[in-house]
């Protein structure tokens, strides 16, 4: 799908057409946030076809930027995200993903992809 390109200024930002503002590679950021917790649960990326398989879907889907290519959350994994809600920022260069996560988000194997907390003498876990 193509989108209609971004409008420039505030007319982008009251907008209620969807005009997502893709960086140089084609990408915007795409947070994963449980619907019921509000816990963030990941970062990723999605391009145009991420974003109309996902709104179409309601399974959450990715562009991966190291394979290359699209990814549905727990396709091979079995730890899917049902997505609830889809938002777009003001701007439209980022999206917000409100989901049901069915086991793990991150690729470790835990709940989520933020378990380490910076400290000015470096990383602690949760």
């Amino acid at each position: 799908m193509t989108y209609p390109p971004p409008l420039s200024g505030s007319a982008q930002d009251e907008t209620v057409e969807l005009r997502p503002k893709f960086d140089a590679d084609g990408l915007v950021a795409a947070i994963a946030q449980d619907a019921d917790t509000g816990e963030v649960l990941m970062l990723a990326w999605m391009n145009a076809d991420a974003l109309e398989q996902t709104l179409a879907t309601g399974r959450a889907v990715y562009w991966s930027r190291s394979r290359e290519e699209l990814w549905r959350k727990g396709d091979m994994s079995g730890h899917e995200q049902h997505v609830v809600e889809v938002r777009v920022d003001c701007d439209q260069d980022a999206v917000l993903l409100k989901v049901r996560q069915t086991g793990a988000a991150c690729h470790t194997g835990r709940r989520a992809c933020f378990y380490r907390i910076a400290t000015p003498s470096g990383l602690a876990k949760d």
